[in-house]
């Protein structure tokens, strides 16, 4: 994806620090299935299977139910439907069905959908963690881009950017946002100050008004030094 043309088409670029890049994604090794089932529906040339666990490297899918073309995973067509679950190193999706492409022997994107789709990003130099939502996710796994649209929202720490459209650069840390083409909704940043403590003691230093007598404040420092003055 260029990403000039994306920043250009959606007008916003946002860089966000609290965003982690995942690691880059080795997709040219060996392929693993297991399944409780499989099927062969002749009539359509497609396999079926239930109870679906695919892997390759770091990448882990497994749904209730898995439909392909071919197996040999040089060029097919894969939909994972009913409770699916996509693992790619350090990022993990949820979601109700994924259409999957593989051309030779890798896996090259994602569809994903779900009501909504959900994403977690853990970044593992601090464990902190990024989480995004929305109708549809586009994994572009060779590119490292994941574009979410339908109400989507990715947040960290309470900061939070949501929009109609998103675009996700897990190597460069980039976010660009879309408003709706209709004049809708625009796009939203809600941005959570971390909260400071003060340091200990530092209550103690902070002088109450004192009020004279008729009701206007003075600082303790004068109050004390009338008292001192008007003893006898």
């Amino acid at each position: 994806m260029n990403k000039h043309f994306v920043t250009l088409l959606i007008g916003l670029t946002i860089y966000v620090p609290w965003l982690a890049s995942a690691q880059q994604v080795n997709t040219r090794l060996p392929i693993s299935l297991d399944a409780d089932s499989t099927n062969y529906d002749g009539n359509n040339e497609m396999l079926l299977f239930r109870g679906l666990r695919l892997t390759q490297g770091t990448i882990g899918i497994e749904a209730d139910e898995g439909k392909a073309t071919r197996l040999d995973f040089a060029d097919s067509n894969w939909v994972f439907s009913g409770n699916v679950v996509i693992d790619v190193d350090s990022a993990h999706i949820e979601c109700d069905t994924a259409n999957l492409r593989f051309v030779d022997h890798e896996l090259k994107i994602a569809l994903i959908s779900g009501s909504p789709a959900r994403f977690r990003l853990v970044r593992p130099e601090d464990n902190s963690v990024t989480e995004g939502q929305a109708g549809k996710l586009t994994y572009d796994l060779v590119n490292g881009v994941i574009e979410f649209s339908e109400q989507a929202s990715i947040n960290e720490g309470g900061n939070q950017i949501s929009s109609n459209f998103l675009v996700y650069s897990l190597r460069d840390k980039i976010v660009n946002a879309q408003a709706a083409p209709d004049g809708g909704d625009k796009v939203k940043i809600t941005f959570t100050p971390p909260e400071t403590d003060l340091p200990e003691g530092a209550v103690d230093e902070i002088a109450e008004p004192a009020n004279d007598e008729n009701g206007q404040q003075t600082d303790n420092a004068s109050a004390q030094e009338t008292d001192e003055g008007a003893a006898p």
